[in-house]
């Protein structure tokens, strides 16, 4: 175990997005991580690391993951060059206030439709989404993308024949699936560390990531779609690692990350509590300190 406590810790929004490995070996070496290849030996600095995505060839140690989870980094078990995404560990989380203003929005029809609509004015900006209803966003939003993918082919000179999730979809379409590999690692390390669950959604639903579902589409149009449609002359077999490397240098500034900080937590309404506090509830709306004799 780890002396590492929350205030040690850098927030979500100043670290580094993500750090993709494969093909090597990782370890822990004291407070720090090691990864070990045919160069050598490279110490990672794990504590400013949002997400570490671990693709094929990779073997990590015990220690290693506890370190990690130690310092609150994200580790996500992900295809070659990132382009799937298998599995993930959870963050260092504090206070749960945030996830239970989660359940109680998304378990109330009226709430979760509030939530929906705000998700899609900020796709949407200048529409009166005020009276509409699920039906009617979820038909805007598949005009709005087949829209916004016909613009990217028309700007790129390319025809657009659909999205596909296999590699036969072509060059674009592979790199689309890559980029939004990675997209969706910022996003989970954004909602955990917030103490959220990805699996509470308000648009996806009955998915253990539909609220990771939901915050990506509100980036997709701006980062993964364009960059995929302008990647479409190279190689199919090259175009996932250079969506992943391009996907990198476009997050590297940090804003992204801080972006989905701060969209997840003013769409629940609530400020991001992070100091590891624990309470009792009373009654009611009541809560009271935990750890104390409750005896009359």
């Amino acid at each position: 175990m780890s002396d590492f406590t929350p205030a040690d810790l850098p927030r979500v929004s100043e670290r580094i997005p993500y750090l993709y490995l494969e093909q090597c070996f990782i370890k822990r070496t004291n407070n720090a991580l090691v990864t070990v290849d045919e160069k050598g030996e490279t110490q990672l600095p794990i504590a400013t690391i949002a997400v570490l995505m671990l693709g094929p060839g990779v073997n990590i140690t015990h220690d290693a993951v506890v370190l990690a989870s130690d310092t609150g980094a994200i580790i996500v078990w992900a295809g070659e060059q990132g382009v799937r995404h298998y599995c993930s560990g959870s963050a260092l989380t504090g206070s749960t206030r945030l996830l239970e203003q989660q359940a109680r929005l998304v378990s109330n029809e009226r709430s979760r439709l509030s939530v929906a609509r705000r998700m899609y004015a900020m796709r949407f900006p200048g529409e009166d989404l005020a009276h509409t209803t699920m039906r009617q966003l979820l038909g805007m939003e598949g005009s709005r993308v087949a829209s916004i993918y016909e613009a990217e082919a028309k700007r790129n000179g390319i025809q657009w024949h659909g999205r596909k999730w296999d590699t036969n979809g072509g060059t674009v379409n592979i790199a689309l699936s890559t980029a939004n590999s990675c997209l969706y690692g910022i996003v989970h390390a954004a909602i955990t560390a917030l103490g959220c669950s990805p699996a509470l959604g308000f648009v996806h639903c009955h998915n253990r990531r539909s609220f990771l579902f939901d915050i990506a589409d509100l980036y997709k149009a701006e980062y993964t779609i364009p960059l995929a449609f302008r990647l479409h002359a190279c190689t199919p077999s090259l175009v996932g690692g250079i969506a992943r490397r391009r996907m990198r240098d476009m997050m590297q500034d940090g804003k992204l990350l801080e972006r989905c900080v701060h969209d997840v937590s003013t769409l629940l309404s609530e400020t991001p509590v992070e100091e590891d506090s624990c309470s009792v509830w009373t009654g009611g709306q009541r809560y009271g300190k935990a750890g104390q004799s409750w005896v009359p």
